[in-house]
């Protein structure tokens, strides 16, 4: 969340970026309700201040006059009190409402847009290619090659689930393992993750984990949910803790399974295994000091162009969109493979920095050598997304006789080496 000091100070700063990301929210009301909120605040602490002092006086009182007159004055100010702290919490609800639907600031280089259409092209990398023959979708690829089973999936657990199989569950490992031991080699701690988290962290960075816009699976009878992306557990994982200065940038690679809703998303480009409510993804995620944040989200961003390069994949960087980037984004960075399925680019990975957005809600700062302490600002950017990933190396792959062939960087990892997906029969 935004602090209310900034908002404070910056009213129409605020609103102007409100519309500028197509958010509806009553920032005025927000203002007028953090005057109300003060108010309250000191009304209700100098009644609990007077009722103490009567209290004390009590004790002291020289005659039973004095006595009944201090406790007639005790119960007005309960009276008082019992009005007015209603007033406090139903002024205060409404007020952490509205601060939460409040969006992060804007980089003042983002694109001003509404939707991926106003997203700007930045940099390309690699060829398109041109294939001699007519070239097919990763499912029906999959499904000739058996390496994924839609169909059983839909029986055992719904629409937009699969079974990875053969080549295709080994190729999900090689990914895993190819990102894991790049960014290890970077430095980056790695980390396999809980697939759970406490709906307040969730909220803390910043999702939403109940109601109608939410793409949140919960589980029933708890405070849990199952998480979206690691970003969430990597986000809790330092919560209310204060990082000394000299460790940061903490750089961090996570593995988890993600599960999305996906509610809505049943166009005729999410076939497969474009938009699903299961998948891997290997995460990195960053918390940092304030003034190094915007060099750490560059790395983050050039990283996930490094990861695709070695892959071979052609693709693009795109700079988001205001109205595009999420609330918890500062700045946000997509890379865009070419997926003959969707006919052009298709998202593969994302990177954002969300400066102390994040921070704020989950209470994590920084020491600084003088002793004084601020928020932190927290990063995160895809390495590995396993389901587009597939997507871009199948199709992208493809051969005339139906074969696949496998990226060199992931041979390594494949049984023997192996170098290409033929058919079985």
């Amino acid at each position: 969340m935004l602090d209310i000091k900034f908002i404070r100070e910056n009213v129409e700063a605020v609103k102007k970026n409100c519309v500028d990301r197509g958010v509806k929210c009553d920032v005025d009301r927000l203002v007028a309700l953090d005057k109300e909120r003060i108010k309250l605040l000191q009304e209700v602490e100098e009644l609990k201040s007077m009722k103490n002092s009567l209290n004390d006086l009590i004790k002291s009182a020289a005659d039973q006059n004095e006595r009944k007159e201090i406790i007639d004055k005790g119960k007005e100010v309960k009276t008082k009190l019992e009005i007015k702290e209603p007033e406090l919490k139903s002024v205060k609800e409404e007020f952490e409402k509205l601060l939460l639907a409040v969006p992060n600031m804007t980089h003042p280089d983002s694109p001003i847009g509404r939707t991926d259409e106003d997203n700007v092209e930045i940099e390309v990398y690699g060829e398109i290619p041109k294939f001699s023959f007519s070239a097919k979708n990763h499912e029906e690829i999959m499904k000739k090659l058996d390496l994924a089973d839609f169909e059983r999936a839909a029986k055992v657990s719904g629409s937009k689930f699969y079974y990875l199989k053969n080549e295709g569950a080994l190729l999900e490992l090689a990914l895993v393992n190819f990102a894991m031991e790049k960014l290890f080699q970077k430095g980056f701690v790695p980390v396999i993750t809980p697939d759970l988290a406490r709906n307040s962290v969730i909220e803390g960075i910043g999702f939403s984990p109940r109601g109608e816009e939410s793409q949140i699976y919960n589980v029933e009878n708890t405070d849990l949910s199952l998480v979206g992306t690691a970003e969430i557990t990597m986000g809790g994982y330092h919560m209310d803790e204060v990082l000394p200065e000299e460790e940061l940038p903490k750089k961090y690679v996570a593995l988890s399974h993600c599960f999305r809703t996906e509610a809505g998303a049943y166009g005729k480009h999410s076939s497969g295994l474009y938009r699903v409510h299961q998948f891997t993804k290997v995460e990195m995620f960053a918390y940092a000091k304030p003034e190094e944040s915007e060099k750490l989200h560059e790395e983050l961003k050039n990283i996930e162009i490094e990861i695709f390069r070695d892959l071979g994949i052609p693709f693009r960087v795109v700079d988001i969109c205001t109205g595009d980037l999420g609330g918890p984004a500062y700045r946000k960075y997509d890379l865009e493979a070419y997926m003959v399925s969707k006919g052009g680019w298709g998202e593969v990975t994302s990177t954002s920095n969300t400066t102390d957005y994040q921070a704020r809600r989950l209470n994590v700062k920084v020491q600084r050598a003088d002793g004084t302490r601020e928020f932190a600002h927290l990063l995160n950017g895809t390495a590995i997304a396993v389901s587009r990933a597939l997507i871009a190396v199948i199709e992208n792959y493809q051969q005339e006789d139906g074969s696949v062939l496998i990226p060199e960087v992931l041979r390594k990892w494949m049984p023997g080496g192996l170098e290409i997906i033929s058919s079985k029969k």
